[in-house]
């Protein structure tokens, strides 16, 4: 068994091991009326005339929509994972297993945040609902990621990590609800194995690409990651349940040096991920819209 088939095995165990069962073990109300502090807020830095019961809506509408966007996203990467199983040629193979090992835990992540967006009772509308939206997911998005197993690697850790960072920071700060916390321990906990197995099979994946799979891998992912960070994990008119201006006010988010390092700091970890599975061997081959993001 190769050090790679060995590894899984080990995440395998782990998530045997470790099953939880959310709406058994993390359960619960919010208990304070801002959900998340000022300095989380996606407009901190900006010098807005907010009252505390606009804060405390922001607050919910910000958490609504990247409890949205989770659910969202780990349904594509479902649908990734079992479209790859499904042409898979030895169900033996350790990777199999630890797919269907990470589809359970998403189902159940999509549980938790599917219940937790209730209890917050967002107001806003959502541009990535409806319209012509799923005709391009299904005609071009889903396609692509699914017949491109790097491409779905390098997928799965830029929506993982962007998340993860923002739940380490409002799981760590003692002002966050304590309900809020406790979803975001719980999820990132398990999100861990998840970036290890795309972690381990990217080089896999990458060595035996098609040329299309390495072209969407060097030039569509970090589009993606921008537009994962900025469009889809705080979506732009939760500014509206507030009474701000959609667009301007996102323009000045999305510009703001803490958040413009976030962006970075979520892009440089999935570089580093490229760039240890040979992806990348030295900065100066980098391309344009890795080196643009992630400097």
């Amino acid at each position: 068994m190769t050090t790679n088939s060995l590894r899984i095995e080990r995440l395998n165990k782990a998530s045997t091991r470790k099953f939880i069962e959310p709406d058994a073990e993390v359960t619960g109300a919010f208990t304070k009326d801002q959900l998340v502090p000022d300095e989380l807020l996606s407009v901190a830095g900006l010098d807005l005339d907010l009252s505390p019961e606009q804060r405390a809506r922001l607050a919910r509408e910000e958490l609504a929509s990247i409890f949205h966007a989770g659910v969202m996203f780990e349904q594509t990467l479902i649908a990734g994972f079992a479209f790859q199983m499904a042409l898979g040629a030895d169900i033996t193979d350790p990777r199999f297993t630890y797919a269907l090992h990470e589809i359970g835990e998403e189902t159940r992540h999509s549980r938790l945040f599917i219940r937790v967006y209730r209890q917050l009772e967002p107001e806003q509308r959502n541009p990535f609902i409806g319209g012509r939206v799923p005709t391009l997911l299904s005609r071009w998005g889903l396609p692509l990621l699914m017949k491109r197993a790097a491409t779905l690697d390098a997928f799965v850790l830029a929506g993982e990590e962007i998340p993860d960072l923002l739940q380490k920071l409002l799981a760590e700060h003692p002002d966050t609800d304590p309900y809020i916390g406790a979803v975001n321990r719980y999820h990132r906990a398990e999100e861990a194995r998840h970036i290890a197995f795309a972690r381990t099979t990217l080089g896999e994946h990458y060595a035996a690409a098609t040329w299309s799979d390495r072209l969407a891998v060097r030039w569509i992912v970090p589009l993606a990651i921008v537009a994962m960070f900025d469009l889809t994990m705080i979506q732009p008119y939760v500014y509206e349940t507030v009474g701000l201006p959609v667009w301007r006010t996102w323009r000045q988010v999305r510009r703001l040096p803490r958040r413009v390092e976030l962006r970075r700091q979520c892009a440089r970890t999935v570089l580093k991920a490229l760039t240890d599975a040979g992806v990348f061997r030295a900065e100066s081959t980098l391309p344009y819209p890795w080196r643009r993001i992630t400097r």
